[in-house]
């Protein structure tokens, strides 16, 4: 549960800064997808926005979590396997 809350939070606070400056300098009613304008509402947008900015955040301390291991800790899972 440790490990899940320093992945979550940090990249939660994160994703919300991020939000703010991209939706200061891109306006939600001007994004395109695919080449197609995105006709969505703008809570909706800066929801998936969001929840998009969170996922790329946790994923990146998603993988300094992973290369903080010890060697120890990597040797010793493959032991008990």
């Amino acid at each position: 549960m440790h490990k899940l809350i320093q992945v979550l939070w940090p990249s939660f606070l994160v994703a919300g800064v991020v939000e703010v400056i991209f939706f200061t300098v891109i306006n939600p009613r001007e994004l395109y997808l695919f080449g197609d304008p995105v006709y969505l509402d703008p809570l909706a947008t800066y929801s998936i926005g969001f929840f998009a900015f969170w996922l790329i955040c946790a994923a990146s301390s998603l993988t300094t979590v992973y290369f903080q291991r010890t060697s120890d800790d990597i040797n010793h899972l493959k032991l008990h396997q």
